[in-house]
């Protein structure tokens, strides 16, 4: 069965430019579109109609730009956190859109984007406002954030590179790393460093681990390895101006102000000026 790319509509700036990022992508990627609403609302009748005022508006949008695009619309009459979830769950990934600094828009007032970026198991893509397609040109990069050991950001370098093969843009894979304390020394570490050179060229070595089942399975797609020393949300956003998308896995945590994504995810949704792609983990 297919997988549509699934967007959350609601009718403001930053949705619609969701359904622009997602018709694209699923021309690209020769997938079937679905727009959903979702909210729930003690007026039915005006929810009613103003949900489908916002699909009908998308949709024909879509219509007008990409005619053989396959879309389908549904109104969810019920808690958002939950649909989307459910909508993500049967779909290749969840659009929506996002005003950045923390707030998502419309039905995602407050915590809901964060809480249902954090609760599927299928990648999360968030849009700006004023993403635009020129955007996607070329010489702009697919940048990803890559740690640990090579499975470890295994699900962000496949999404990755499958949208850099699609678009034929580069990959620019970013591994931050960060001198380690001195209690975390241990007799095995330091010969793992001393044949590797030193800590830098050890975190390299580690990343090139990590891409050689990527270059082997996307040979046409160009790779550009980025090691530097620093926070992994500092480094991310230090070359955020490069990416037309920025791909980041997830470290959800559950707390009692509900799910958590983790600090760099948070991050990058936060300040990167290009759509942001949350992975879960693998």
């Amino acid at each position: 069965m297919t997988r549509p790319i699934t967007v959350g509509v609601d009718g403001s700036p930053e949705s619609l430019a969701a359904v622009a990022w997602a018709g694209r992508e699923a021309v690209r990627r020769e997938l079937p579109l679905r727009l959903v609403q979702a909210w729930e609302s003690d007026d039915v009748g005006e929810h009613d109609a103003k949900a489908r005022d916002a699909l009908r508006e998308a949709a024909s949008g879509l219509a007008e730009r990409h005619p053989q695009l396959p879309v389908s619309t549904d109104l969810l009459d019920a808690a958002p956190v939950p649909s989307l979830v459910a909508e993500a769950s049967a779909a290749e990934m969840l659009v929506l859109g996002s005003r950045g600094h923390g707030a998502i828009v419309g039905f995602l007032v407050g915590s809901v984007g964060q809480q249902v970026t954090a609760e599927t198991g299928r990648p999360v893509v968030h849009v700006r406002a004023d993403d635009h397609a020129e955007h996607e040109a070329a010489g702009r990069e697919i940048v990803v954030g890559q740690q640990g050991g090579p499975d470890d950001s295994a699900t962000a370098l496949e999404l990755a590179f499958e949208t850099a093969a699609a678009r034929g843009a580069t990959v620019r894979v970013v591994r931050a790393w960060s001198l380690p304390a001195l209690y975390s020394y241990s007799p095995g570490l330091l010969r793992t460093l001393d044949e590797a050179g030193g800590l830098e060229p050890y975190e390299k070595q580690a990343l090139d681990e990590a891409l050689k089942p990527w270059r082997e399975r996307f040979p046409e797609v160009p790779v550009t390895e980025h090691v530097e020393i620093g926070s992994a949300g500092e480094v991310l956003l230090s070359v955020a101006s490069r990416a037309q998308l920025m791909v980041v896995g997830r470290r959800a945590h559950r707390s009692a102000v509900g799910s958590r994504i983790g600090s760099v995810a948070h991050a990058v949704m936060r300040h990167a000026p290009c759509p942001v792609a949350v992975v879960p983990p693998s």
